[in-house]
């Protein structure tokens, strides 16, 4: 069976290595906001780009409390693509705020040429979603953002790594937030996940939210919550970061494969955008009328595919209150038929691929 992602095949890959931190850790006896933290977020900046990060105990944490912090919340808007994962929207509603979605173009991120439209006197911030590992068009999305004053907050959460005309994702807006969620290019082992930022007030903040509102032991400075990246997971993060070029690297030129000989008409593969680059947290083809019975094929010859995502948030039953309804966002709604996410991790080796590669070229032809 070859799966959609193995976990397994990247941890194998530097497993002593991971033993040997997690031992470093357990025998320290400090776990929680320690030196592993500290260095971790120190590199992670670096690795960035950005003077600051702070580490929390998910990307979900990241985005909700980054609107907190924004002072964004009842009665504001906030624009975000309507193909992104719940997630995203989900750290706009927490704070009480209204999504307003805006359709994807065809490289599956927010069409920057259609969020002015949507921009009214209640927007205050627009939600960049990098997804899959692929930028957003950040030159017209942050010329909008200084024409109507607007926040702007990335979603990393797929992009560990890439960038737009050169400049690494996270680094242009006011916040760039980060999932470190096992399955993605920097993964810890558990949940974890970080924010960056430029401003040294708001990272100062971020540490006092994320600890209870305390920047003293027993004195609250605000209401906050418990959202502490924890010891043993940024020192494992600490062992993946130094390889994270090389994972990278290596999904890269998977996908290239896939690019170069998948040669099936039905299946459009997937292109990156001029000036960006990709660091292919999922290879997602689209397969118009026929995603279902390709992903039934390759499942009958144990090629296992996922669906990212196959409800849009606009129409997900947790966001009936908006009021959305089938036909709201056509683009969105048709990519949610027709994605399908083929397998794609480190250590996959070449006959796995090519297993792939043939199963996919010989959908429709054996019927």
């Amino acid at each position: 069976m070859i799966m959609p992602n193995n976990l397994g095949r990247q941890y194998s890959l530097h497993a002593e290595e991971y033993k040997k931190k997690a031992c470093e850790v357990l025998d320290s006896g400090w776990y929680i906001l320690g030196k592993e933290v500290a260095a971790f977020e120190e590199e992670w900046a670096a690795y960035v780009g950005a003077k600051y990060c702070v580490g929390l105990a998910s990307g979900l944490d990241a985005l909700w409390i980054s609107f907190r912090l924004l002072n964004i919340g009842p009665g504001d808007e906030v624009i975000v693509c309507a193909n992104a994962y719940i997630a995203c929207v989900m750290g706009i509603t927490m704070n009480g705020a209204t999504p307003v979605f805006v359709e994807p173009d065809r490289y599956d991120n927010i069409d920057a040429d259609k969020i002015e439209a949507s921009i009214t006197p209640r927007t205050k911030a627009i939600l960049a979603v990098h997804l899959y590992g692929q930028a957003c068009d950040m030159t017209k999305i942050m010329a909008l953002a200084r024409q109507y004053r607007l926040k702007v907050v990335e979603d990393c959460a797929q992009s560990h790594g890439n960038h737009w005309q050169g400049q690494t994702v996270g680094t242009f807006g006011d916040i760039g937030c980060f999932s470190f969620y096992p399955s993605k290019g920097c993964g810890a082992f558990g949940d974890a996940g970080a924010i960056v930022t430029d401003s040294e007030e708001l990272a100062k903040q971020f540490r006092i939210f994320r600890n209870y509102g305390s920047e003293k032991r027993y004195h609250n400075k605000m209401v906050g919550s418990n959202s502490r990246l924890d010891e043993l997971q940024a020192g494992l993060l600490r062992v993946k970061l130094r390889h994270l070029e090389d994972f990278n690297r290596e999904r890269c030129r998977i996908a290239e494969r896939y690019s170069r000989e998948i040669t099936n008409p039905l299946v459009r593969k997937p292109e990156i955008r001029p000036g960006a680059d990709s660091t292919w947290h999922q290879y997602v083809v689209h397969v118009p009328g026929r995603r279902d019975a390709l992903m039934q094929y390759l499942q009958e010859r144990e090629i296992g595919t996922l669906i990212h995502y196959p409800i849009p948030p606009h129409l997900s039953e947790a966001y009936a209150y908006l009021g959305h309804r089938a036909g709201d966002f056509p683009i969105a709604e048709q990519y949610a038929a027709e994605v399908l996410s083929l397998p794609m991790y480190n250590g996959m080796t070449e006959e796995e691929q090519q297993t792939v590669i043939d199963a996919v070229n010989g959908f429709e032809v054996l019927r």
